[in-house]
C-alpha cells in the first residue's frame, strides 16, 4: 500500500465510480468482446455512440437488475489511473510498464438507476456491481483492478477473493475500496482515508501516534471506516473503545475545507 507524502499536484478522483480492469492482450475486437459477454449471460447491448460517455465503442450490461458500460479506456481515464503519480494507491499490485497498452484496459462504469441513490439502494447496487466485475476478471484473465473512487490498484485475484467473501459474510472489501494515505501536517503525520465519502459521505483522517506503524494505524482506521460503510456517517462527537486493553478512539466529525463532505477527526489513546 502506497503511504508516502508529496507536495506534487494531487490529480481528481474519478467524479463518478468506475473501474478499471487490465486483462489479456485484446485480439477480438468489440465483435468478439460481445460474443464473449452474451456467452456469460451479460446481455450487451450496443451504447449509442452520441452518448457523451462513449469515447470509444461501449456496450450496456445488464446484471439482475444492476447495469454497466464497458468499453477501451480512453487516454484521458489511463491518465487519471497513472500508477506513477504519487496521488494513486496501490494495495499488492505494481503494474509493469507496458500496462495501458495493446488494448487491455477496460472501463467499466456502474449505471445509477433513476433519482438519487440512497445509501440503501447504493449498497446493493454496488454489489451487483462487484459481483459483475468478479465476472470480467475471469473473462479476461485480468491482473489488475483500478477502482476510481479511491484511485486504488489491486491485485485482480485478490480483489475476485475479497468479493467471495463480501457475498458469503456481507463484510465490504474495505482495503479494495478505502485507500489510506499518509501525509505530513503540522505536529506529525497523519492517514486519511480516500474513497469512504462514496458510502458515507464522509473521509475519515487521525494522527498516528508516536509508537505506531503506519499499519496499525491502518488497521484501526479500516475497523472504523467499515463501521461507516455498514452503519452510516457519523454524526456527532463519541468516544470508543480501541483493539487493545484500556485504548480508546475518539471521533469528531467536521466540515471539510471544501464544505459539504464531512471530515471524522479520529484521536487514539490509552488509559494505561
Amino acid at each position: 500500500m502506497r503511504t508516502e507524502s508529496s507536495n506534487r499536484p494531487i490529480m481528481p478522483v474519478a467524479p463518478e465510480p468506475l473501474a478499471l480492469i487490465v486483462g489479456r492482450a485484446d485480439d477480438g475486437g468489440e465483435a468478439g468482446l460481445a460474443a464473449a459477454l452474451r456467452r456469460m449471460g451479460l446481455r450487451p447491448e450496443p451504447l449509442d455512440p452520441n452518448d457523451p460517455r462513449a469515447e470509444a465503442p461501449m456496450f450496456r450490461l445488464r446484471f439482475g437488475s444492476a447495469s454497466a458500460l464497458i468499453g477501451r479506456a480512453s487516454a484521458a481515464t489511463l491518465d487519471l489511473a497513472d500508477p506513477r503519480h504519487p496521488a494513486t494507491s496501490q494495495l499488492a499490485a505494481r503494474l509493469c510498464e507496458t500496462w495501458r497498452g495493446a488494448g487491455r484496459v477496460w472501463v467499466l462504469i456502474p449505471e445509477a438507476g433513476g433519482g438519487r441513490d440512497t445509501p440503501g439502494n447504493l449498497a446493493m447496487r454496488l454489489r451487483e456491481f462487484f459481483k459483475t466485475m468478479v465476472l470480467l476478471v475471469d473473462l479476461f484473465d485480468a491482473s489488475h483492478i483500478f477502482w476510481g473512487p479511491a484511485r486504488l490498484w489491486t491485485d485482480a485475484p485478490q480483489f475476485r477473493e475479497a468479493i467471495a467473501e463480501m457475498l458469503a459474510s456481507g463484510m465490504p472489501p474495505v482495503l479494495h475500496l478505502i485507500a489510506f494515505r499518509r501525509s505530513e501536517a503540522a505536529g506529525g503525520a497523519v492517514v486519511r482515508t480516500r474513497g469512504l465519502a462514496l458510502f458515507g459521505e464522509q473521509e475519515i483522517e487521525g494522527r498516528i501516534p508516536a509508537s505506531w506503524t503506519v499499519a496499525e494505524m491502518v488497521r484501526r482506521l479500516a475497523r472504523l471506516a467499515l463501521d461507516i460503510i455498514l452503519n452510516g456517517p457519523v454524526t456527532d462527537a463519541r468516544r470508543l473503545r480501541g483493539l487493545d486493553p484500556g485504548e480508546w478512539v475518539s471521533m469528531v466529525p467536521t466540515v471539510g475545507e471544501a464544505g459539504g463532505r464531512t471530515i471524522v477527526r479520529v484521536e487514539f489513546g490509552s488509559d494505561l
